[in-house]
């Protein structure tokens, strides 16, 4: 008896013990993935005390542009932008009132919008509705079609600036803001037909085919099923191709107009006189960074559901 009682109450032992370290979440004996180790051993607040320092660190130029743009040029000149946290005084907004009143500045960040937001519009569109057809439409040749864009994707930008240069003057389409939308669009395109078709591809054909036993047509089936489902995908593609146009500036500066050129051609063009007007270059270097980190910002959600739904994909 005794020794049963014994076995018992070790087994039970035994049994309280495992139950405590499933509690703490480490496995019994002291095995599990590395990831839950290392965790388990630096301990949460470590973490994220090394991931706030990390951000501090990605985030410095971007700071140190913003406290730039908020000091007088000959302070920027006699010393550097940490000197803010020390003389407070120095900080001024009348850096953005002169940006503010100096017409070719603001006038590139009305050319960069013009041709931003057409080129994602255009991108996001066509994109969805050839990812939905390479995905769920049967005509002849898909696989092969697909194999092209995929290959495309593959294909430098610096290759067709020269063919592409010589076609849109023929056709009058060079130094014109539709023709840089036009390049930018097509360019975006391989990448958005491949990332939408992969995703859309994931959705369950039951529920596209009971839609269409509900009566609904591919273009009812497209706009009420396959878009609301892809709103995270699509709205990866949209920040992606954003960021990419707003921050370009080789296509910009080849195709652009060269007299209302987008915001990083008219940014380049006064770092030439750069000692004379840093009190417009630094706070239009920085409005130009900001708008595309309120885009991201605004739409963050959606952009960290598409990556994590692919990644589980």
């Amino acid at each position: 008896m005794t020794t049963v009682d014994g076995a018992v109450g070790a087994g039970a032992g035994d049994g309280a013990a495992g139950r405590r370290a499933a509690g703490r979440g480490v496995p019994r004996g002291g095995r599990g993935p590395l990831g839950a180790r290392l965790a388990a051993r630096t301990g949460g607040g470590a973490v994220r005390v090394f991931l706030v320092l990390v951000a501090l660190f990605w985030l410095m130029p971007s700071i140190g542009l913003l406290l730039s743009s908020l000091r007088r040029p000959a302070q920027i000149a006699e010393s550097g932008w940490w000197q803010v946290f020390t003389r407070p005084a120095q900080i001024t907004f009348d850096n953005y009132g002169q940006l503010l009143s100096n017409g070719k500045v603001m006038g590139s960040l009305l050319t960069t919008a013009e041709i931003t937001v057409p080129a994602t519009v255009l991108v996001v569109v066509i994109g969805s509705l050839a990812g939905y057809a390479f995905a769920w439409l049967d005509f002849p040749g898909r696989d092969g079609w697909f194999m092209v864009v995929v290959g495309l994707l593959v294909v430098p930008v610096q290759v067709a600036l020269v063919p592409v240069a010589k076609l849109f003057g023929a056709v009058g389409l060079f130094e014109t803001t539709a023709g840089v939308v036009l390049f930018h669009t097509a360019f975006g395109l391989p990448f958005a037909v491949f990332l939408l078709r992969n995703f859309f591809a994931e959705i369950p054909r039951e529920l596209l085919e009971a839609a269409r036993l509900d009566g609904a047509g591919e273009l009812r089936l497209f706009t009420r099923v396959v878009m609301p489902l892809g709103g995270p995908a699509i709205a990866s593609l949209g920040i992606f191709q954003f960021l990419w146009v707003w921050n370009d500036m080789l296509i910009a500066l080849i195709f652009a107009d060269s007299g209302h050129p987008p915001i990083t051609v008219a940014l380049q063009q006064e770092v030439r006189q750069f000692g004379n007007n840093i009190d417009v270059l630094a706070p239009g270097a920085f409005l130009s960074m900001v708008v595309p980190l309120i885009v991201f910002f605004a739409f963050q959600r959606q952009f960290v559901s598409g990556v994590v739904a692919g990644a589980v994909k």
